[in-house]
């Protein structure tokens, strides 16, 4: 079983320069179209088809901007716990809402039950 807590054991998503996805694609579209050497390339590289598109539309859109990875803009600690705050009151709703229903078929079973008990003890068929 695998820690969740810790960072190391889960696997990091990979990054790539823009050097290295324009070095990539000059050389995939080097290679003759529909040609095996191209999945020969991407096996080497440990990439996939979906990689290459994605990086031919950042290049299309955007030269060597669109290769480059955007940085995330930094989240102040008020952000981050408010974020935090608002997926904890998300659970706990969730859950209240979960208890709510589970109290409600609880009293309907409760009902039910004290019907049959009522009915099997007015019952004149089950007395000899």
């Amino acid at each position: 079983m695998v820690d969740e807590s810790d960072p190391a054991a889960r696997p990091r998503r990979r990054s790539f320069t823009a050097e290295y996805k324009k070095a990539i694609l000059d050389e995939y579209d080097a290679l003759p179209s529909g040609s095996t050497e191209r999945g020969a390339l991407l096996r080497r590289e440990g990439l996939y088809t979906s990689h290459i598109a994605e990086w031919r539309k950042a290049r299309d859109a955007g030269a060597r901007e669109g290769l480059a990875p955007k940085a995330k803009p930094r989240r102040s600690p008020e952000q981050v716990e408010l974020e935090k705050l608002r997926r904890k009151n998300e659970r706990l709703a969730a859950e209240l809402e979960r208890t709510k229903t589970a109290l409600e078929i609880t009293g309907k079973v409760h009902a039910l039950l004290e019907q049959l008990s009522e009915s099997a003890d007015s019952d004149p068929k089950s007395k000899p």
